[in-house]
């Protein structure tokens, strides 16, 4: 057999052993073992194993490679190929994505996040604020209330001599329109600053307080209907790590991304908000409902919010950013129907 014909014969055999190589996906997440998202990201691993027959699988890590600033970061380096990422935990770099963090926009962290998944598809991914990564999906955590040590919080005037913790993005403009003295910090220190007294209260989802170990500290929770602010999150894929999956399989991938991994994710999170709500009530803890004076003042407050997304909107490029928050808000009418 002549060279040629030998290393074409070599190839046409070492071809398909190439594009059904086995690609392992190194998994980082700063959330803690149990939380919801570690959860929802097992499951869709799961999925993704079964759907390629192990060729795609994740090696999910027992700690982070990096601190929950740097998510996105570490990821488009190659230091970890799957993460979830917080956009508001990187103050300028995001701005699109905030129109998920404003407040009362509804009960449901799967409503949200489905709905926030097809507004991006449709409208955000296209202006590329996440270039050097692969979005997998995008999607909210369960509306935000106010978790407090020492007492309820009924009116504005309540504010008054209370420090909080907020994590980034919107709900710390949210915070601020409303008259509280934040600390930017994120929900990985909430304990910390708890313990120690160095703030009263977080801005938290029902689930941050128990997968974050505040049920003792938190004493009061005053619920904002519809939530006070949701934050924006999304999985991503290292782009060399994509590139080295078959097509076949990355078709497989994408099939279990997008929608349906956002909709696991909320769901999960849907969950862990009834556990955290359950878990306070078995200390004692109830939902003080906010009275109706007060949760004009938080809408008259950051009523302005809005108006200064869609300026940031239009100068990255999204011209009819009013029209889509409005597309956005009856998307998640929709989906909750």
């Amino acid at each position: 057999m002549k060279r040629s014909n030998l290393f074409a014969a070599i190839g046409l055999v070492c071809a398909p052993l190439a594009a059904h190589a086995e690609v392992v996906l190194t998994t980082s997440l700063f959330q803690p073992q149990g939380h919801a998202i570690q959860r929802a990201v097992a499951q869709w691993c799961d999925d993704v194993a079964k759907g390629t027959d192990k060729r795609v699988r994740c090696n999910l890590l027992p700690k982070p490679v990096a601190a929950p600033a740097a998510t996105f970061d570490a990821v488009r380096d190659g230091l970890a190929d799957v993460s979830v990422g917080i956009h508001g935990y990187t103050p300028g770099r995001f701005t699109l994505t905030s129109i998920a963090e404003f407040p009362f926009l509804g009960d449901s962290a799967e409503a949200t996040s489905v709905a926030y998944q097809r507004i991006f598809e449709r409208r955000l991914a296209k202006l590329d604020e996440h270039k050097g990564v692969r979005v997998l999906a995008v999607f909210t955590h369960g509306p935000g209330d106010i978790y407090l040590a020492k007492r309820a919080i009924n009116s504005s005037a309540d504010l008054e001599g209370m420090k909080f913790r907020v994590g980034g993005g919107m709900v710390n403009s949210v915070a601020k329109a409303m008259g509280a003295n934040v600390l930017l910090k994120p929900v990985t220190e909430s304990y910390e600053l708890m313990s120690s007294g160095v703030v009263d209260g977080n801005f938290l989802p029902a689930e941050a307080v128990v997968a974050h170990r505040l049920e003792s500290f938190v004493k009061y929770r005053t619920k904002i209907p519809g939530g006070l602010y949701n934050t924006s999150f999304a999985m991503v894929i290292n782009e060399d790590a994509w590139k080295k999956i078959a097509a076949a399989d990355q078709a497989v991938v994408a099939k279990l991304s997008g929608e349906p991994l956002a909709r696991l994710l909320g769901r999960e999170w849907d969950a862990a908000d009834r556990h955290g709500v359950e878990a306070m009530a078995a200390r004692g803890v109830a939902a003080t409902p906010s009275p109706k004076a007060f949760v004009d003042h938080i809408r008259s407050s950051t009523q302005s919010l809005e108006q200064k997304w869609i300026d940031a909107a239009q100068a990255k490029g999204l011209a009819d950013a009013a029209a889509v928050l409005k597309e956005f808000r009856a998307e998640i009418a929709k989906v909750q129907r």
